[in-house]
């Protein structure tokens, strides 16, 4: 829970983020191509996922201007090696570089560069720019939500037949299985597809297990200041900085959708074969 003396340091910070994101997303966007293969060098971490020149190079950015704004916090990227030192620290840093590297690769303009300050692990600033989608989104805890600059709210939607769901093809399927909704074509940045639920760009986001906190810590404010919420399958809230930054299957929405999705989705699990 933020403490009433750090409002106004979040309050103070949360331009100077959104103008390094601003900053750093200039800097990947010189290796985009827009619809084409990026020009950036690649290569394939441990485990098979992708990185780029970009994402190094917007994170050695990110850290070294961060740090300097709070010296005293803790660090915690996707690119960088983890230290357990957040682990004991009031503040932290959560990042992620470019968030949908992978569209990024490919020419897709969905992906984003995300920065979140935790105060004992929860986000009381965060930001999400998409510089090829020219959305920039930010929030402060209890302050609000913005996308450019304007205030954002969820769609309110709360009919699951109307509601516009965006996730994985398989868990998507699964769902339907049980209820009937409008599936959109799946968001490649995680990020974003919770700002979109921010934003009324669509209803409703599945999340499949392993995501981690850079993926979602400053997705997760923009949504819940805009009215949504980002839970466990469980229903329970999403909780950031412990030893394993891993998550399992979430769900993201407008307040209205809330027990209608989570009614749906317990059919969806109990359905469901289970292993012996």
């Amino acid at each position: 829970m933020m403490h009433p003396s750090s409002l106004p340091l979040a309050r103070d910070l949360l331009p100077v983020i959104r103008a390094a994101c601003l900053e750093a997303g200039e800097l990947a966007l010189e290796l985009f191509r827009p619809g084409e293969k990026t020009v950036a060098r690649t290569w394939s971490k441990a485990g098979g996922s992708p990185v780029t020149e970009a994402d190094i190079g917007v994170d050695t950015f990110l850290h070294i201007r961060l740090a300097a704004l709070l010296p005293e916090a803790g660090w915690l990227s996707e690119e960088t090696v983890d230290d357990a030192l957040r682990l004991s620290r009031r503040f932290v840093w959560v990042v992620d570089p470019i968030d949908g590297t992978r569209a990024f690769m490919a020419g897709s303009p969905d992906w984003a560069v995300c920065v979140a300050l935790l105060e004992d692990g929860v986000p009381i600033a965060g930001v999400v720019h998409a510089p090829a989608s020219a959305a920039s989104y930010s929030a402060l805890r209890g302050g609000g939500a913005l996308r450019n600059g304007e205030p954002i709210r969820t769609s309110g939607v709360s009919d699951l037949a109307q509601a516009r769901i965006a996730g994985p093809k398989p868990m998507l399927d699964a769902l339907a299985r049980q209820e009937s909704f409008v599936a959109v074509d799946k968001i490649p940045s995680l990020a974003l597809r919770l700002t979109r639920i921010a934003d009324a760009s669509i209803d409703a986001g599945l999340v499949s297990p392993d995501s981690r906190d850079w993926d979602l810590a400053a997705a997760d404010l923009v949504l819940s200041e805009a009215g949504g919420r980002l839970t466990t399958a469980e229903g329970g809230p999403v909780q950031y900085n412990r030893e394993s930054p891993i998550h399992g299957m979430l769900v993201a929405s407008g307040v209205e959708l809330l027990a209608p999705l989570d009614k749906a989705l317990r059919r969806m699990r109990e359905s469901q074969p289970q292993r012996s």
